[in-house]
Order: structure tokens, then sequence, then C-alpha cells
């Protein structure tokens, strides 16, 4: 059953939530209820709901969450049906984050996301058996990744319409699911939900207004002793500097604070977070973000300067990207 059939009352993401038999995790129920899904207006949401309802029920024959994450082979279509399923699977283009196999349809998304993830997956609190929240989940890789690492129930929270879409349609084809997505972004998430083991914010906070009630509130969503994964844009400078582009930052317009590392440790200090780590700091580099068959738009290349990639085009130093661990007392 298709995570938004119209024939089901109640959707297979509030299905997953039931089975987990924990009371806190009512108040997200309504979030994945038809009716809500039915009243949603922004983002184009009518349009994707189409394309997919539109698609076929094919079974994979296997299902692997590793770097690529594999549904299904192509030996599972006739060459007529996987030529229409990849057409079907354009439709929902610009695929950011993978990469993906669909029943040997190969998404090559414009973030190599296997990447960043082999630069954690090791060094973080191992999630077997841990509530999970991603925050900004996109279109779902790493909360398959997060339930591929043994999560017991990872929920992915993502208010764009077209990412979450994408995430319906890898659901679509599996069999079992770990991971649900809430259309909604963490400041609609109910306050205080101090339940989740592991929060995940990646590539969110320096779209923020106000970097700290961001962690505040991601704060309010762990249990006691539970672990932070924060993972940002920075630039170099001493505690206390954040950079603020005036207008844009790397050709995004929602850009408000860039910190340096020093700071960030700093914010999740002044929040009340302990044992304020640094996991990673890393350039991204055209290997890891770059323009796609399957995300044709602009990307890393066109937002730095053509004679010197080491500044954006606005003259801002080019996205360096840091990993941050911390612990909720």
């Amino acid at each position: 059953m298709s995570p938004l059939s119209d024939h089901d009352s109640s959707s297979e993401f509030q299905k997953i939530l039931l089975s987990a038999g924990q009371s806190w995790l009512n108040p997200l129920l309504p979030f994945v209820a038809q009716p809500y899904l039915d009243g949603i207006k922004q983002g184009d949401w009518a349009r994707w709901r189409q394309h997919l309802a539109r698609l076929p029920r094919h079974t994979p024959s296997r299902v692997q969450l590793a770097d690529t994450i594999n549904i299904g082979q192509s030996r599972d279509l006739t060459a007529a049906e996987q030529s229409a399923l990849r057409e079907q699977l354009k439709e929902f283009i610009p695929w950011r984050k993978g990469p993906f196999d669909l029943f040997g349809i190969e998404i090559d998304s414009e973030w190599r996301c296997d990447m960043k993830w082999s630069r954690l997956e090791h060094l973080i609190a191992p999630l077997e058996g841990r509530t999970v929240l991603d925050v900004g989940s996109g279109n779902g890789y790493f909360s398959l990744r997060m339930a591929a690492a043994g999560a017991e129930l990872v929920v992915g929270l993502e208010p764009h319409m077209a990412y979450f879409a994408q995430f319906c349609a890898l659901a679509h084809f599996l069999p079992e699911l770990r991971a649900v997505l809430l259309p909604i972004p963490l400041e609609e998430l109910p306050r205080p939900l101090p339940h989740f083991d592991t929060v995940f914010s990646m590539g969110v906070i320096y779209h923020r207004r106000s970097p700290i009630d961001h962690l505040l509130q991601l704060k309010d969503s762990l249990c006691s002793g539970g672990e932070l994964v924060l993972e940002t844009i920075v630039v170099d400078g001493p505690a206390g500097y954040s950079l603020m582009p005036q207008d844009q930052y790397a050709r995004m317009s929602n850009v408000w604070f860039v910190p340096s590392v020093p700071s960030v440790s700093q914010w999740l200090e002044r929040c009340g977070f302990i044992n304020v780590r640094v996991l990673d700091e890393s350039t991204t580099g055209m290997a890891e973000q770059r323009r796609t068959e399957w995300m044709p738009f602009k990307s890393l290349d066109s937002a730095l300067m053509a004679d010197n990639p080491s500044l954006t085009v606005e003259g801002h130093p080019a996205p360096k990207r840091a990993i941050v661990l911390a612990n909720k007392p």
C-alpha cells in the first residue's frame, strides 16, 4: 500500500508510528493521517500526489540500504517496465540527496550523501535499537541509512513537498520500513518531546534566523544523555565569529549565519549541551556536490568563482563543513 493511498484512511507512515507502541509518539500521528495530507496546499503538492498515484506496484527481489540505496534489481522488471519507471522517477527531479538505484535505474543525485555518512557513521553512538529524529531529512537518504544501522524507529522532518514526495516514492517500493517522514519543519514538532536517543540536524542550522532557538528545540527533542549530531557549513574564525551574508551565500538566499567551528561549540555549550566535540571538518568538493542528469540545475560549480574556487561568487569563503557532537545532560 502506498503511504498516500486515497483508499486507506490511515497512511502507512501512521501505521509505522503506531507499531512502535510508544504513547509519546501519539502527537505525531495527525501529521501523517490522511486528512492532514489531503489538506496540504503548498509546494505544488497536488501535482506531486498525482505522480505518486501513478507509480506501478513492483515488488523488489532485494533491498540493500548501503552507500547506494538499492531497491530491487533490473531483472525484476521487463525492459518496458524499467523504461516507464525511469520516466516516472524523472518527474520527481531534482534529486538532491542520494545515490539510489531502483530496479537497475541509477539515480545520480546532486549530493553524494554516502561521503558525508562515511565521515560520521563509525564515530557517533551506535544507532542499534535507538529512536532517531532526522531534522531536514530531504528525500530520506540519511533516514534510510539510520534505519539500516539498526535504529528502532527514524522520524524524519521535511517541509519541502518535492523532497517529501521523493521519500513517498521510495517508500512505495519498500516492503518493510522503520522510517517515516513528517511534512513539517522542526518548529511544528510538538514541544517538548524529550524522547529521541539521537537527533540529527545536518545542513539546517545556517538556514535558521535564530540558530540558538534551533539548538534549544533540538535539545528539547533529546532524552537525557541523548546525542546530537550537528552538521553545518562553517568558516574560519575565533569563538564568537559568524559570517552573516548581506544577501546570498554560494547562490543561496536563505543563509543567515555561517559560524566558525569554535562558535558552534560555544553555541552548544551556552544552550546547555555537554561533551561537545568536533568530529570532522572537510571542504566540499565537486566530487561530492555537482550537477547531474537527475539534478540538472546550478550546483557547486556555479556557486564558486571560476578563477578562484576558494571563494563563492559573492566573495565569501567557499563552503567548508563540520560535524559536531554533543549530549544532553
